[in-house]
């Protein structure tokens, strides 16, 4: 049985829950400005920028390194495609197309990051 102390420390955990939940929902879901940017980054640094909204044509990068990924770009959205890393994690994430949408192959030190007008995350390096 519950006593009064216990009911209002679980209480307080669904109110943080829910608070945590809506500022996710909000975030995520904030409306793009329209215009998406996707940068490929390895080890830090950028070696592609590419305009989503003006890809016509599928474009397929491959970024290689102490393993080898594909990375394909067709109009509004961008994905890993393949990799030969051990854990395929960047590939598993699938199809990115949000302002702040992000994937990251560790082991080949290469991420993929959507960026917009509305975006405010900035690469950190360390």
């Amino acid at each position: 049985m519950l006593k009064k102390g216990d009911l209002f420390i679980v209480l307080i955990v669904i109110i943080m829950i829910a608070v945590s939940f809506v500022g996710v929902s909000i975030f995520r879901g904030r409306e793009d400005d329209g215009h998406k940017t996707a940068l490929i980054i390895r080890d830090g640094k950028e070696i592609r920028r590419i305009d989503l909204d003006a890809v016509d044509e599928p474009i397929e990068i491959t970024v290689d390194g102490d393993y080898n990924n594909t990375i394909i770009a067709e109009k509004g959205r961008i994905r890993f495609m393949e990799a030969d890393c051990p854990d395929k994690v960047c590939v598993d994430t699938g199809w990115l197309y949000k302002t702040g949408d992000m994937a990251v192959c560790l082991p080949n030190k290469v991420m993929i990051k959507i960026e917009g007008k509305s975006q405010d995350i900035d690469i950190v390096t360390y």
